[in-house]
């Protein structure tokens, strides 16, 4: 058996699978947490990884690392790392990505030049913010890497100027562009006042190095390329994750660029595009949601199960992080309708999916309109084991949901790309993907249609 391993560095912690290099069978797995916050040391990732692959790589021979996007750590001459890293979740560069727009030239320029108009959470922002408020910090900075970038160099123990990243995970930057497969140095140096250096974009397959211990390394990708790739999404499939944010992106043949700044225009991992619509809250409204009512996530699914469609008129508007699409990142949430009959625990968890799940659905007419033709949509990530998120999926979406079975797709998909890397070819290989079952529903097209009016009057 030949044993690949992929990494997941997300915002909460860091996954590790070992994995058959041909069929995609899970062998073994570990896992390490995070700090909490909206900053992290890059060490604290470092700490996770070794502990989450202790006595875990044994016998492996290729591995790569989906990290969370949009995160920026700047490295200095040396490759000491200058501050802790801002986190895509960290949104104090709000008003930044506001200035940027309008000094580029405006969002359809953005659009054009990056394929994406630039948020708080994008890395272009976050440079700006550190130019106004932290000039003496940036000006000790000689690369600006990713989150993901940061981990494969430490495994390949190369110097900064050896860092790499991929095309998928560069193009949740801002300054490179999937349109034209090059960085645009001159929106980097827009946004941070000066020259930074930048990792050479590997392609797909590319081996990058190697571990002290001689495992290969590949490039590595965000966490939304590395799920599709997890996945095996194929051209047509719109994948909608559960997590920390939801996303909802769909492989493409040809590259998006939305001037409203809804779609992101990224790249995949495979050569091929990502168009990719997020929301900041997913799983943690209805984890909220749940503890306000005292109940576990099982309970909380059958409570929300026992209400109607459209949970009596009760509607929330599930900004509770603030929210990234639409660009509202001060907004709180709100729930409307209230009448003593659907004040009830049922009502209120209904509602909590059906607001969750209508930004979403939001989301897939954003990218229909930049293209994307639906085949299926794909429900992953934690909370789309809950049968009311599936059921209530399935009745907004307009199509049927397919649930493959939970797992760590991330860590799945990098281990596919670490497959990739030992086998070559064109594709990476091919690894049959089990679901749960397809989910149909009655469809609810008057949830969406009071979501739409609750949300338009708050604007």
């Amino acid at each position: 058996m030949t044993l690949v391993a992929g990494v997941d560095s997300s915002t909460q912690s860091t996954k590790v699978l070992v994995v058959d290099a041909d069929s995609g069978e899970v062998v073994r797995e570990g896992r390490a947490a995070h700090p909490d916050g909206t900053e992290c040391p890059p060490s604290a990732w470092w700490s996770a990884f070794l502990e989450a692959s202790d006595g875990l790589l044994e016998g492996v021979e290729a591995l790569s690392v989906g990290g969370q996007q949009h995160g920026m750590v700047l490295v200095d001459e040396s490759g000491d790392v200058v501050r802790p890293a801002l986190l895509w979740n960290d949104t104090r560069s709000a008003a930044d990505s506001l200035d940027l727009i309008g000094e580029f030239g405006g969002a359809q320029q953005w659009a054009d030049a990056v394929g994406s108009v630039p948020v708080a959470s994008f890395t272009v922002t976050k440079l700006r913010w550190m130019a106004r408020h932290e000039p003496d910090a940036l000006q000790r900075a000689a690369m600006v890497m990713l989150p993901h970038d940061w981990v494969t160099w430490q495994l390949t123990g190369g110097s900064c100027f050896d860092a790499t990243t991929d095309r998928g995970d560069a193009s949740s930057t801002g300054y490179w562009s999937p349109i034209t497969g090059t960085y645009r140095h001159d929106v980097l140096a827009l946004a941070a006042g000066r020259e930074l250096g930048v990792p050479r974009v590997a392609a797909p397959s590319d081996l990058v190095g190697h571990t002290s211990a001689g495992i290969a390394v590949g490039p590595g990708t965000g966490d939304n390329p590395a799920a599709a790739l997890g996945v095996s999404a194929e051209v047509g499939d719109v994948v909608i994750s559960l997590g920390t944010s939801g996303t909802a992106f769909a492989v493409s043949e040809t590259p998006a660029h939305d001037a409203s700044g809804e779609v992101a225009g990224f790249a995949d991992a495979t050569g091929r595009f990502l168009p990719l619509v997020c929301t900041l809250n997913a799983a943690r409204v209805l984890t909220a949601t749940a503890q306000l009512l005292g109940v576990n996530f099982d309970q909380f699914s059958d409570l929300a199960l026992t209400a109607p469609a459209g949970a009596g008129g009760l509607t929330l508007v599930p900004y509770l992080d603030g929210e990234r699409t639409p660009n509202l990142p001060d907004a709180t949430g709100t729930l409307v309708g209230m009448t003593r009959d659907n004040m009830t625990p049922q009502c209120l968890a209904r509602a909590a999916v059906e607001g969750m799940l209508c930004g979403l659905a939001d989301a897939v007419d954003a990218l229909k309109a930049q293209g994307v033709v639906p085949r299926r949509f794909l429900l992953v990530g934690g909370a789309a084991a809950s049968p009311a998120v599936q059921l209530v999926a399935a009745s907004l979406f307009g199509g049927e949901v397919t649930v493959p079975e939970p797992g760590e797709y991330v860590a799945l998909g990098a281990a596919r790309q670490a497959a990739w890397i030992l086998r070559g070819g064109t594709e990476p290989p091919r690894w049959n993907a089990s679901s749960t079952g397809i989910v149909t529903a009655t469809q609810a097209p008057q949830v969406r249609a009071r979501y739409a009016e609750v949300t338009d009057a708050l604007r």
